[in-house]
């Protein structure tokens, strides 16, 4: 089928299925990716659709045999043919992630990157992979190799996805434009969500991060009726339509933050649970388990919580290649342990769980703002707990965050808070 034959908007309209865009171009590349028949054979086609299938995180090749048939298919047409070097390269990383070989998966697209700087699907799968792995310095570097071969005027110009990179190895100067919050300049950062939320509010893919990152300003201010304003208007919404594991996994992190912060927030958890639950034996990564855990015990759904945290407990016994099941064993089960104990009021048990970690959090994978739940978790926990070390740690605790993110309102609260609580 030939691009002159897909359906432009009037098209559309007249076989009674017209769409909300005035682009004609975007109409032919949606009936594009609906009949992607041109070639049924063609290698790199299987690669970028199951590709992003895999890498959204949504489904486990363990469970879903039609995902597991389709890796399958595409190792088989693969090798039915006489493909390039590269395209060989990216059956193989694709591959190697479908059996959570994450650590694998990146050689194979750093190894196209060396002599394809410009190939964006092997950038930005790579660039994915080092995010659910939480190696940050990678994540940058990955993209700093091949920047120099990039020119303004390319689809995709990298800019953004290095700013990012900059950002989570703390170079907040070099990433100025997206380092507000983690400077924890309040005013400055709600001001400019603000004046950019046109710009970013159309796009699928971020908004809803977006928006989450508009209501933790809010949160920090203590100002929760407007975070919650943001998660029922645009956070939850977003997520419910989606089903996206990162509107998802954002959902369940504001929703906590905000009951460890005294926030009730009412039958948003059973809600939540409608979209988590059916992903509670996924296991694909030890960062989406946990917030899937919370959503399970802020609904109180206690048979779901069990099931999660021994399907893990499973895993880790035989995890193979697979670099989360591997982890799952000395962090991911602790962790969920420590969420567990927490959610019990048994704050005393979960610092001991949490604390040996807090070094090792960032291998979990996201990004600093949203692994901060963790140490505000540690925090909370520390705070609550009776006994007087703990009590002690939570208050060290919190001059190291005050040094890190100064005039932060919250940490200003916590400090109170435990002055009022120790004393």
């Amino acid at each position: 089928m030939m691009a002159s034959s897909f359906r432009d908007c009037k098209a559309w309209s007249e076989g009674g299925l017209p769409l909300s865009t005035s682009s004609n171009e975007a109409c032919k590349l949606y009936d594009a990716i609906l009949t992607q028949e041109a070639d049924p054979n063609f290698v790199m086609g299987h690669v970028i659709s199951t590709g992003l299938e895999l890498v959204s995180t949504t489904s486990s090749t363990r469970l879903n045999e039609r995902l597991a048939s389709a890796v399958r298919q595409t190792v088989e047409l693969a090798n039915s043919q006489d493909i390039s070097p590269r395209e060989k390269l990216h059956v193989k990383a694709m591959e190697l992630f479908s059996r959570g070989h994450f650590p694998k998966a990146c050689d194979a697209w750093e190894d196209i990157l060396v002599d394809h700087p410009t190939d964006m699907l092997a950038l930005k799968f790579a660039h994915d992979a080092y995010f659910y792995m939480g190696a940050q310095t990678q994540m940058r570097d990955s993209v700093a190799r091949v920047l120099p071969h990039w020119k303004p005027h390319m689809p995709f110009y990298l800019k953004g996805l290095y700013s990012f990179g900059l950002l989570e190895t703390r170079l907040y100067d070099q990433a100025e434009k997206v380092a507000m919050e983690m400077k924890a300049e309040m005013d400055k950062g709600l001001k400019f969500m603000e004046s950019r939320e046109k710009d970013w509010q159309v796009s699928d893919v971020l908004a809803s991060h977006n928006y989450w990152h508009w209501a933790l300003y809010f949160i920090e201010k203590g100002q929760y009726e407007a975070a919650l304003q943001i998660y029922d208007s645009q956070v939850f919404r977003r997520c419910k339509a989606t089903g996206s594991m990162l509107d998802t996994v954002d959902a369940c992190s504001m929703l906590w933050r905000l009951e460890m912060e005294g926030v009730c927030v009412k039958d948003r958890w059973r809600e939540l649970l409608q979209v988590t639950q059916p992903h509670t034996d996924d296991h694909v990564t030890l960062f989406n388990d946990m917030h899937f855990l919370m959503a399970s015990l802020g609904a109180k759904e206690s048979g779901t919580s069990q099931r999660l945290l021994e399907g893990l407990q499973e895993l880790a016994k035989d995890p193979g290649d697979n670099q989360q099941h591997q982890l799952a064993g000395t962090i991911g089960v602790p962790m969920c342990q420590a969420i567990m104990e927490y959610d019990q009021g048994n704050y005393n048990r979960a610092v001991e769980l949490l604390y040996p970690l807090r070094y090792r959090v960032v291998d979990i994978g996201g990004s600093d703002a949203q692994r901060d739940i963790f140490n505000q978790l540690l925090i909370h926990a520390a705070i609550k707990s009776e006994n007087k070390r703990h009590q002690k740690l939570g208050r060290c605790l919190l001059v190291e965050r005050d040094a890190m993110r100064p005039s932060s309102p919250l940490t200003e609260r916590l400090m109170q808070r435990a002055l009022a609580l120790h004393n």
